[in-house]
């Protein structure tokens, strides 16, 4: 079944490339120095299909950018320099500001949206390249280490050789996956129903009030019955959810250059002080260093 998958990605990609009538690139050809593509010029073949474990790839997108639903052979981590990419699969939604990544393992369906212009740093990894590597999607910490070496992994050829400079820097960069603690920027997507009912809701407008009662008065249940599926369905209080897609939707407007008292009460906080707390227990820095940190790198 997985081989006939993979045929068919790679039919498909040929077929796309004869129907826009652009040339198949060689699989050793490196990208241009200092130049990262567009999503206009952008081919995935190559690094897909490289006979080499790790390729590097850069990407700028425009804000508001959408990647449709797709997967990859390999496994990829999708890092930003600048902005804010959302990360969306069928078992949640997974938020990247830059000095984080995200891992999508290989054949896992994604797509992405973007917030605030990303400058996309990403590697696509050989399943089974190292034994170490995360199984399943998760938000990683970007070390400085590991932001210049995938900054320097997007110059390194596709057909690059072991043992030489660029052969050590692309295994160091293997390597140093082991090293990343996995961050909790994941807002997991139930499948119960009613559940994903009160969940969508949310999602589309974080600034609802609604508690537990009012959500299991127009469902019909008690309040318990909705705080049991919550823990038993997402692992957290419907609190802690209702929290944590206010914090993911906080990103995505700061990455935008929105203001962050503006940010706040529109997501429904009394004070901007209430949202600051929040936002530095959750991330480590106050809405104001982050924001401000995007445009810096922008």
């Amino acid at each position: 079944m997985v081989g006939t998958l993979k045929q068919t990605v790679y039919r498909q990609s040929d077929m796309n490339r004869r129907k826009k009538d652009i040339p198949s690139p060689a699989p050793s050809a490196a990208p241009a120095r200092n130049h990262p593509r567009t999503p206009a010029n952008l081919d995935l073949f190559p690094y897909e299909a490289s006979a080499r474990p790790v390729a590097g790839l850069a990407v700028d997108y425009e804000d508001g950018h959408r990647v449709r639903r797709h997967r990859h052979r390999r496994a990829q981590l999708l890092y930003a320099i600048s902005g804010v990419m959302v990360v969306e699969t069928e078992a949640g939604i997974w938020v990247v500001p830059p000095t984080r990544g995200v891992w999508v393992p290989a054949w896992v369906a994604h797509g992405i949206r973007m917030s605030g212009e990303p400058r996309m740093r990403t590697v696509f990894v050989e399943p089974g390249a190292a034994a170490h590597l995360p199984t399943q999607c998760c938000v990683l910490s970007i070390s400085p280490l590991l932001r210049e070496l995938m900054a320097a992994a997007t110059e390194v050829p596709l057909d690059w050789q072991p043992g030489t400079r660029d052969g050590r820097l692309m295994m160091l960069l293997l390597d140093e996956l082991r090293q990343e603690p996995v961050l909790p920027l994941h807002l997991p997507q139930p499948a119960e129903p009613r559940l994903a009912r009160i969940c969508r809701a949310i999602v589309r407008h974080p600034e609802r009030q609604d508690g537990v009662a009012d959500w299991a008065l127009e469902l019909g249940v008690d309040p318990k019955t909705v705080q049991r599926l919550f823990l038993r369905h997402t692992g957290m209080t419907f609190g802690r959810w209702r929290q944590q897609a206010r914090l993911l939707a906080a990103m995505e407007r700061l990455a935008r250059g929105e203001r962050v008292l503006d940010v706040a009460l529109d997501l429904g906080y009394e004070s901007p002080s209430a949202f600051a707390a929040m936002f530095r227990k959750a991330l480590g820095e106050p809405p104001s260093a982050f924001a401000a940190r995007g445009a810096a790198s922008a």
